[in-house]
């Protein structure tokens, strides 16, 4: 067989694909409906190369879980790395990059996911275990009581938004971030 009719096999990039679907497939069909079928399908692999990468439908919804957390992780380096005041630097930034989830409102991958970890025990304890390290990294500069509540409401926020049938004004969201940034700066 010539090289032209075999497709070179490119694991990362199968891998990143499936991830991709499937956090789609997720928010468009809802996490309980999503089938490894459909995942497969639409990232145009057989189910059993899906299978090869992800063993089951819950290895590839914590995987899923878990890039998103990466993903978030890059963001909130981003946004810290434009701080320049120590104090609730990771705070004003977790802020920031949960609003931003929170415009993308039910079109954003986290909605299907996080909503699931509220009744899926393995994604709350991926939860925790990222907060855990995150807040133990930044204990010395984020552990003001205040940064706590900022955080928390914007956890609150934004599971509010997803709730709400056309999502919470923007002019209302920005009032709220704002008021939850200057938490973070009181002395």
């Amino acid at each position: 067989m010539s090289k032209a009719h075999r497709r070179e096999k490119q694991p990362d990039h199968v891998r990143r694909s499936l991830l991709d679907h499937a956090a789609r497939c997720a928010v468009s069909e809802g996490l309980a409906s999503l089938t490894l079928q459909a995942v497969a399908d639409a990232a145009a692999v057989t189910k059993g190369g899906l299978l090869h990468h992800f063993p089951s439908k819950q290895a590839l919804i914590e995987a899923v879980f878990e890039d998103l957390l990466g993903k978030l992780d890059v963001e909130i380096d981003r946004l810290m790395s434009e701080d320049e005041t120590d104090q609730g630097r990771f705070t004003r930034a977790y802020v920031d990059a949960f609003f931003q989830v929170t415009r993308d409102g039910i079109e954003s991958p986290w909605a299907a996911l996080s909503i699931s970890c509220m009744t899926d025990a393995r994604l709350r304890q991926l939860w925790s275990e990222w907060m855990r390290e995150r807040l133990a990294r930044h204990a010395q500069t984020d552990s003001h009581p205040a940064f706590t509540l900022a955080r928390y409401a914007a956890d609150g926020i934004w599971l509010a938004n997803l709730m709400e049938a056309d999502g919470l004004p923007a002019k209302e969201l920005a009032e709220l971030r704002d008021h939850l940034q200057s938490l973070t700066k009181q002395e």
